[in-house]
Formats: structure tokens, C-alpha cells, sequence
């Protein structure tokens, strides 16, 4: 299921900042949760336990459901072409994931939250679906009335889109401009190993 818990202890256990505040904690204690945190001694992780720490890395930078990464992994390997340029891609498609990538939310789950309340429209029409698989070349904005939100605000003033994301700030809006490669996606996570993790 989807993670609604405390986010600090578990990003700096899954070693990437879930929110905000998890940053600033981060950037104070990097070092794993737990009494000893760097000067413990971690034991050497199996294969399995590799793949199983990717696929929950992965797995919460997108807030999905267990169910969800497994329909993604599926219709990935229908797709010809390169597997996880693929997998990757069709997460990046998620309306809620696009929206936090452009800047526009300051966490996924904040993304998520303006998707389901109706914030967003894509090309001119109101979308409350975070799964929406968005196209290249579609609009993504947030409504007039949301526009006011200090949330919003604060979040699009600090905001670095990646390349295939053009933003225009004073129009609260951006492009998708086309389907990314897995480098240039800003995600932590060894996606072959999650591609493993779901063959076995």
C-alpha cells in the first residue's frame, strides 16, 4: 500500500529525501537511522535484498501501490525497445509525477494531493486522476482560482524542471515536451534491479 507515515527516518534508511522537511534532516544527518547511524557496521546485502531495497526506493518516489509497479513492469515488457527507458518512462507519463517534476508541488504526495482536488488541468481541461498518462506535447497547468495558493507559489518560485520539461512560471503551466531517457530522469534508484526483482 501507499506510504502515509513519518518520512524522515525512512529517507534517510531508503537514502533520498521523500519531502522537504526530510532534506533538511538529511542534510544534518545523512547517515542511515538508528543509534550508531554511520559508525554501525551494515551487513552485506544479498541479491534479493538489492533488488528488494530498488524496487522500495523506486516504489516510494512515486507513491504506488505494489499492485501499480507490478501493471507498469507488465505493460513495460510488452513495449519493444529498451526496458528501463520504458519502465521508467511510463512512470514519468503519471500526471502527479510530472507535476512535482516541474516544480509546480514540493513532494509527490503534495502532487498528488493538487491532482485528486482538482488544481490541475491538462490542456484546458480539468484532470483529478494522479495515474493520467500525459502525452508529449501536452499542457499541464494549475487552475486560475489555485493559482492564489501560497503552497504553489512558494514551491514554483524555487523550481528546476529536467530537459523534458519546459516551464513557464508566470503561466503556472508546462510542457511535456517528450517521453525522457533514464538518465536525465532525477530519480535514486538502480531500475535494472528492479526489473530483476519482478522477473524472478
Amino acid at each position: 500500500m501507499k506510504y502515509n507515515g513519518p518520512k524522515v527516518r525512512l529517507s534517510r534508511k531508503v537514502g533520498f529525501a521523500m519531502t522537504p522537511k526530510a532534506r533538511k534532516y538529511m542534510d544534518r544527518k545523512p547517515a542511515p537511522p538508528g543509534q550508531h547511524g554511520a559508525s554501525k557496521k551494515r551487513a552485506k546485502l544479498s541479491d534479493y535484498a538489492k533488488q528488494l531495497m530498488e524496487k522500495q526506493r523506486l516504489r516510494l518516489q512515486y507513491n504506488l501501490h505494489e499492485r501499480q509497479m507490478t501493471n507498469y513492469i507488465k505493460k513495460a515488457s510488452r513495449i519493444q525497445g529498451n526496458k528501463v527507458d520504458i519502465f521508467v518512462q511510463l512512470l514519468e507519463q503519471r500526471l502527479d509525477a510530472l507535476v512535482f517534476r516541474s516544480g509546480l508541488a514540493r513532494s509527490i504526495y503534495a502532487a498528488r494531493q493538487y491532482v485528486r482536488h482538482g488544481h490541475v488541468t491538462v490542456n484546458g481541461k480539468k484532470v483529478d486522476m494522479p495515474a493520467y498518462a500525459v502525452q508529449p506535447n501536452d499542457v499541464i497547468a494549475v487552475k486560475d482560482k489555485s493559482r492564489k495558493l501560497e503552497v504553489i507559489q512558494e514551491a514554483i518560485r524555487s523550481s528546476a524542471p529536467p530537459p523534458y520539461i519546459d516551464m513557464t512560471k508566470a503561466e503556472y503551466s508546462f510542457k511535456f515536451l517528450y517521453m525522457p531517457p533514464r538518465e536525465e530522469v532525477p530519480i535514486v534508484c538502480e531500475v535494472p534491479l528492479v526489473i530483476e526483482y519482478y522477473s524472478r
